[in-house]
């Protein structure tokens, strides 16, 4: 298969991934929060996100993760340009990114099995912080790709720390706009 082809697939397939982790997490606010209303608004709403969250997980989340992989393997290990890229420091880091991706998908799944159980561990305000997880892995990657050998590790890695700093503080913002109402 051409290059360019398995690029087009792999890179759809990380987008439809990430769609999946954002808007997952964003349902696992609204399952919690919907646990603290009362009945029966409690029970129609907590039956709907467990649906909505089944099919998105499972029919475009996790499959979208396997093919993302799949290509992106595929390009790396069966095509001339993926092993020169192997030898590459950018790669290696942006590999760990999507290890530290992998892991962070892993413990979405495993609280998507809790509530699924009615088993609440986390608050609401702890699922949109953790939703800032997959945008600083996301923003890591995309300036690797571009930037490639021409980053500077240091600024990298300084521009990583400022922006979730920005998003904790934009988090904390919101988190006041919120308890006003």
């Amino acid at each position: 298969m051409d290059y360019n082809y398995l690029k087009s697939l792999h890179l759809i397939f990380v987008i439809t991934w990430f769609s999946g982790l954002f808007y997952i997490v964003r349902l696992f606010v609204y399952q919690i929060e919907a646990s603290q209303k009362t009945s029966p608004e409690k029970e129609i709403l907590q039956k709907q996100y467990k649906i909505m969250t089944y099919r998105l997980w499972y029919i475009i989340t996790w499959p979208s993760a396997i093919l993302a992989s799949i290509f992106a393997f595929w390009m790396l290990f069966f095509t001339d340009l993926g092993s020169a890229w192997l030898k590459m420091p950018w790669m290696h880091v942006k590999l760990g990114f999507v290890f530290a991706l992998y892991l962070y998908h892993l413990k979405c799944h495993q609280i998507y099995l809790q509530l699924q159980k009615d088993e609440i561990k986390h608050s609401s305000n702890f699922m949109r912080l953790w939703n800032e997880g997959a945008t600083i892995i996301l923003f890591a990657v995309v300036f690797l790709v571009i930037l490639k050998s021409a980053v500077n590790w240091i600024y990298g890695v300084v521009g990583i720390i400022l922006f979730s700093v920005i998003i904790m503080l934009g988090f904390k913002f919101y988190k006041k706009i919120r308890e006003k109402k």
